[in-house]
Parts: C-alpha cells; sequence; structure tokens
C-alpha cells in the first residue's frame, strides 16, 4: 500500500515551482508563439524604450537558437531622443531583424500631417503607424501595455481586435478563458497583442536586472540641461522648447519612459543601476506615465479616445 504522505513529497520534490518573474516569461513567450502560429506578418513596435527592449528580449527566447520571425516597426515622431534611436538601430542590426521606421516628419513635409500648437508630436503617431501596417500587410503587431500603465491600456485584452480602420471598440473585446487566444479577423482587420498584460513596471525592471539587459542610458541618472514646464522637467530641442522665460539648468535625473521629447519628463534621481532603479521604484506612489507624460494630461479619456483612432 502507497503512503499517500510519501507521494505527496516526491510530487513536490519534483514539481517545479515558477517564481513571479518565471511565471510572466513563461506567459510572455506563450503568447508570442500563439502569435507565430496564427498569423503570417506579425511586427513588434519597437523605439528602443525598456518595454520594447524587454518584448525583443522575450521574442529572442521564444524562438531560439531561430530568429523571431517579425518586423521591428516604429514610429518616428523626429522628436525622439537621438541616443535611444541610435541604440534602436544598434539592436536590429545586432540580432540581424529588419526594422521599418515610420517618419512623422515625413508626413509633415508632405502636407499630410499638421504641427500642432503645443509642439506635441505623439497624437500625429496614428496615420502613419496605421499607414505602415496596411502598406506592409501586418496581421498582429506587438505592443508593450502594461496592467499598472493608464487605465485605457490597463483594460486592454491580449488579443486586441482593430478594425479595418485601425480602431479600437471596447465593446469588441474577446474573452480570454483559460489562456485561449482568438486571432480571427476579417480581411483588413489586425490585432494588437500585448505579451506584457500582466507586468508591472517594477516586474520590468526586475527581469531587466536579473537578465542583465542592456538599455539606452537615458534610463539611468545623468547630467542633463532641463527647463521646467507644467510641473515637468523637459530636455531643450528642436521641438519647441525652452521658450522665453523658460530658464534651463542642470540637474542629475533619469527617465521613466523615452518617448517624445516634447511631452516626457525626467525624474530627479541618483539611480545609476537597475537594482538602484528597483528600490526608487519601490517607493513610488506615482505611474510612470502619471509622472513623467504630459500628453496624458490633455484629458481623463486621452489616451482611450487616441485608441479608438488607432493609437497604441
Amino acid at each position: 500500500m502507497t503512503n499517500t504522505a510519501t507521494v505527496n513529497a516526491d510530487r513536490t520534490e519534483n514539481s517545479v515551482v515558477l517564481d513571479q518573474l518565471n511565471q510572466l516569461e513563461s506567459e510572455a513567450i506563450y503568447i508570442f508563439r500563439e502569435v507565430a502560429g496564427q498569423f503570417e506578418r506579425p511586427a513588434l513596435l519597437f523605439s528602443g524604450g525598456k518595454d520594447s527592449v524587454l518584448m525583443l528580449h522575450l521574442a529572442l527566447r521564444a524562438f531560439a537558437p531561430g530568429r523571431p520571425p517579425l518586423t521591428l516597426l516604429h514610429v518616428d515622431t523626429g522628436h525622439n531622443f537621438p541616443e535611444v534611436l541610435t541604440f534602436r538601430d544598434e539592436v536590429a542590426e545586432r540580432y540581424g531583424l529588419r526594422l521599418e521606421v515610420a517618419s512623422v516628419q515625413d508626413y509633415i513635409d508632405d502636407g499630410r500631417l499638421s504641427e500642432r500648437p503645443d509642439g506635441t508630436r505623439n497624437p500625429l503617431q496614428t496615420v502613419p503607424l496605421l499607414d505602415a501596417i496596411a502598406d506592409h500587410k501586418f496581421d498582429a503587431v506587438f505592443g508593450g501595455g502594461r496592467r499598472d500603465e493608464e487605465k485605457a491600456r490597463a483594460k486592454e485584452r491580449v488579443f486586441s481586435l482593430r478594425d479595418s480602420f485601425g480602431g479600437w471598440d471596447p465593446r469588441r473585446q474577446r474573452p480570454e478563458l483559460w489562456d485561449l487566444y482568438n486571432g480571427r479577423h476579417a480581411p483588413g482587420e489586425h490585432v494588437r497583442v500585448f505579451p506584457l498584460s500582466n507586468w508591472t513596471e517594477l516586474d520590468v525592471w526586475r527581469w531587466i536586472a536579473r537578465e542583465q539587459v542592456e538599455l539606452p542610458s537615458l534610463y539611468y541618472a545623468h547630467e542633463r540641461e532641463l527647463f521646467a514646464r507644467d510641473g515637468m522637467w523637459l530636455a531643450p530641442g528642436e521641438w519647441g522648447g525652452p521658450k522665453e522665460g523658460e530658464p534651463t539648468e542642470t540637474r542629475t535625473v533619469r527617465y521613466r519612459t523615452v518617448g517624445d521629447m516634447s511631452c516626457t519628463g525626467a525624474v530627479e534621481s541618483v539611480a545609476a543601476t537597475p537594482e538602484d532603479v528597483i528600490t526608487e521604484l519601490a517607493a513610488t506612489r506615482v505611474t510612470e506615465r502619471g509622472a513623467t507624460r504630459a500628453d496624458d494630461r490633455l484629458s481623463e479619456a486621452a489616451m482611450e479616445d487616441r485608441k479608438k483612432e488607432g493609437y497604441f
């Protein structure tokens, strides 16, 4: 007769117990492989920022030793941080991946888009993004939305159906019971895919620290010339800052996100390593976008309105 206690002990000893990071990694890898099995032309939105770098490394792990079956896609506002663009290009070349860049500046130059009075180009990314998806016939597009970000992103499904105009309708969100993902879509439609849906900013940094992932230097403390506007520290640039009456000063800062320079603020920090950043984040009560993204302050529903039009 078998001793029940002995059997249970053997099961515990032989089972694989995943910690939180391993569970998140395993889920994301499963999502990447699901997309590879259901779609023909996937793309990964890759700006060189930490979330897109994390997604790329998860994709590399998901399909190792082969090359990930996807294209990198970046919508360049023309006001991105130069060091981040350099990092983006180096990473794409390092892993031998195709990089497609949709330029907001090109659309402004030929009259398809017009500059906004506030100088920010983040809302102008929608049209170049949708055109790039249509031109290259991408049927699945990976995005880096996380559950602790702006509330419109937090309520997104992992597989998010977009209509033939690229628009997002919350009422068309599909149930994803038992981690079953439905990639079915009509001609002209596509699906946005969010493998980091259950991650937080702190999870991202813990994984980066554990795996020793390289990031652009802006994510760590450095001295930078800045000026204050609307309660944020912004970097001078061709986008239109600073204005008269906005003196610059040098401060030790880092960036929690590295989007358009016109709406991405720096935070004062001495965090020089991933471990330092983790310690800093553990003590903060302000979200990444709430602390550093001016475009999310336009209205309470600013992000959701843009998503319905086809934004990330």
